[in-house]
């Protein structure tokens, strides 16, 4: 299957598509969100908490945090990896934990995560295109993965 690319053309948009997403999210899937700053990833996750009911009051900017943790209709984990360029995956064993448990765990500079990324998660790519504009790329890596990237496609389709 071929990845899906959307273009949003603004935050309010990016946020929009991700809440689309977020309706469809279950325990155990894992978003993978890569892309420079300011391409948009916290706009996504803002998004993703948006779909799974995540009270808006609740999500932050991770910032200097590592993890949040948003109650919804089911717990969003929201990794913000930008600080650990050159901090060994070994120093952060819950890393594993979050990304095998059951709830939704959005990665932010998931590439920096490789090596622990489950067989079937989500990657989003970010890019930025215009001022306001981003292109995202939704590659599945396993069968789940694919399965929401079809949905999506669908949903943006009709």
């Amino acid at each position: 299957m071929k990845p899906l690319v959307r273009v949003s053309r603004s935050p309010e948009a990016t946020r929009a598509l991700a809440a689309r997403l977020g309706q469809w999210l279950a325990p155990g899937d894992v978003v993978a969100l890569n892309g420079e700053l300011g391409s948009g990833k916290t706009e996504f996750v803002h998004g993703l908490a948006q779909g799974l009911h995540v009270p808006p009051h609740l999500v932050a900017s991770p910032s200097f945090t590592l993890v949040h943790e948003y109650p919804g209709r089911v717990l969003l984990v929201h990794l913000d990896l930008y600080r650990l360029e050159d901090l060994p995956l070994s120093m952060l064993p819950d890393l594993e934990e979050y990304l095998s448990g059951p709830q939704v765990v959005a990665a932010e500079w998931a590439r920096r995560l490789a090596p622990l990324l489950p067989g079937d998660y989500l990657e989003v790519d970010m890019e930025i295109v215009g001022e306001d504009q981003r292109q995202l790329t939704f590659t599945g890596h396993g069968e789940r993965s694919w399965q929401l990237v079809r949905q999506l496609a669908a949903a943006q389709s009709s």
